[in-house]
């Protein structure tokens, strides 16, 4: 079986659609029609039902069981290009979020990797629906991420939750251990979007769509443009006691609180087997520190930075 025919089968159970296949792949749709046509006529039987007038591709009964065998044969492929120069090497390919990489597992790597001097870390950070894509593909052999989608082959377990707070600079507007949204300046908030619970949850204390004035999507950004006295943001926790490192915060609880932001554990339900073992390995690492994780954060007063 060809590598490109097959990349191409599960492209289009992933879009559902030729045209956006083409698209992806940045090839032409005939040419995505003749690579399903050639694996159909290896393979001695339909991958596809054809439907004139119809947009969305549906599988056969036999497309469907031909898909984990179409994942494990690109697993087997990428794991058999991975041994030349290998040695006694073991890869292992994570993918993250960029404040979950920042904040979260940036220890955890460090100490992974002092304890574990064979393993190669390949660490990816990109946004959780793009994660779902690097996996399917088997680009990555783990991921951890903020969004549970329902995604075929992939499973996914929820690890760890984490509370939000507001912060304040060292000279807060308001100076409570508790504050109701309707006693800040919108205005003055720089605004990250930390899950999709998190922006319904902001929409409906601003009563509809919230268009903030500054919106980042990383922590870094977040911390270059907090730069006045007034501005203030709202944070999960392992954020919180990152920027207390630099910066001297005042953190309040806010009333009617938002939703935990939860992580969720994806990966597929048939792994690489050349990675199996290192993996697990960083499951149960990842297990044990999330378990003895805490934050240090101050309720209702000034902390961090020269402390």
């Amino acid at each position: 079986m060809n590598l490109a025919d097959i990349e191409t089968f599960l492209t289009v159970v992933n879009t559902k659609s030729v045209t956006q296949t083409a698209k992806m792949l940045f090839l032409t749709q005939p040419t995505v029609t003749h690579r399903l046509n050639s694996l159909e006529a290896e393979l001695g039987f339909p991958l596809m039902i054809r439907k004139k007038g119809c947009k969305q591709v549906e599988l056969t009964e036999r497309g469907l069981d031909f898909i984990p065998v179409a994942e494990r044969w690109v697993s087997l492929w990428k794991e058999t290009q991975n041994l030349s120069g290998a040695e006694d090497r073991v890869p292992l390919s994570i993918g993250c979020t960029d404040s979950m990489n920042v904040v979260l597992l940036a220890p955890l790597y460090e100490g992974f990797l002092k304890t574990k001097p064979q393993v190669n870390l390949t660490v990816h950070t990109h946004q959780s629906r793009e994660l779902y894509g690097l996996l399917a593909n088997h680009d990555i052999d783990l991921a951890f991420v903020y969004h549970n989608l329902p995604y075929k082959n992939i499973r996914s377990d929820k690890i760890f939750e984490e509370r939000l707070y507001l912060a304040q600079t060292d000279e807060p507007a308001v100076s409570k251990p508790v504050v109701r949204m309707n006693e800040l300046d919108t205005s003055k908030e720089i605004f990250m979007s930390w899950d999709d619970n998190y922006q319904i949850w902001r929409g409906i204390c601003a009563g509809g769509v919230y268009r903030p004035r500054v919106s980042v999507d990383t922590v870094a950004m977040l911390d270059r443009l907090w730069s006045q006295p007034d501005h203030w943001v709202i944070a999960p926790e392992s954020v919180i006691a990152e920027l207390s490192r630099r910066r001297r915060l005042y953190v309040s609880e806010i009333e009617s609180a938002p939703p935990n932001r939860s992580v969720y554990k994806i990966k597929r339900q048939a792994p690489k087997l050349a990675s199996h073992r290192v993996v697990a390995l960083f499951e149960s690492a990842v297990e044990e520190y999330l378990g003895d994780l805490k934050f240090p954060i101050k309720i209702g007063e000034v902390f961090g930075g020269r402390d």
